[in-house]
């Protein structure tokens, strides 16, 4: 067992069941992996990340690494999510919010979605970009990017966000910045994971809690003795 209590995450992300398969368990103390219950009842388990700072953990999902029945499921409840938002224009934010927003796009009836990138094509314009970071991608000098010829779909328009997870918001503040900049109305963002409820401070005023939906949530985990425990204060409203 590895002292820190996780693991490789091959085998992870990969089926969804009734319930928690052994070792996990919905109790703490957590070893390797965190079982969530989505809103049909299944179950996924997730591995578990120990943070840089040593002591404390998060449950991951990497979107393009789960098998299909697992993305194809987690976008049927992000879109079921969805829908009492009413938007009329699914936005996907990069890069695994983009394994998301075509499902939950085809879900929600519409035809097709607007990706926003972090690569600069020539044609692109400055105005339409703005600065960001991630708690797993905190690089400086990255900017989210609108192609200007897809203007015409946000413009007036009511958009939902569609990321993968939602942790500090400082992605999703970003998106919203550069949206309302191109002249979208923002109905709101449906998430895979709330990743803790970090994210709520910073994006108030910008989009309520209640905008925010997601297919489950998962809080910040401490390092103890025995494996990791959940640390209850930050455990995310869902959905």
């Amino acid at each position: 067992m590895s002292e820190d209590f996780t693991e490789p995450t091959l085998a992870y992300w990969q089926e969804l069941t009734d319930e928690p398969l052994a070792p996990f368990s919905f109790n703490p103390p957590h070893r390797h992996g965190y079982p969530v219950r989505l809103a049909d009842g299944r179950v996924l388990v997730l591995p578990l990340r120990r943070l840089p700072d040593g002591v404390h953990a998060a449950a991951s999902l990497i979107a393009n690494q789960a098998s299909h029945g697992v993305v194809s499921a987690l976008a049927d409840a992000m879109a079921q999510e969805a829908r009492a938002l009413q938007a009329d224009c699914v936005v996907g934010l990069p890069t695994l919010g983009l394994s998301f927003a075509a499902l939950v796009a085809e879900r929600l009836g519409q035809p097709r979605y607007v990706p926003l990138g972090y690569s600069k094509k020539f044609w692109y314009r400055d105005d339409l970009s703005e600065p960001v970071s991630s708690i797993t991608s905190p690089e400086a000098g990255k900017r989210l990017r609108l192609d200007p010829n897809l203007l015409p779909l946000v413009d007036a328009r009511r958009v939902l966000l569609v990321d993968d997870a939602i942790s500090t918001g400082a992605t999703a503040l970003a998106a919203c910045r550069l949206l309302e900049r191109a002249g979208a109305r923002l109905a709101g963002m449906v998430v895979a994971m709330k990743q803790t409820n970090r994210w709520v401070a910073a994006m108030h005023g910008v989009l309520a809690p209640a905008q925010v939906r997601a297919a489950y949530g998962c809080p910040l985990f401490a390092m103890r003795a025995d494996g990791w425990w959940p640390v209850e204060a930050t455990l995310p409203r869902t959905p």
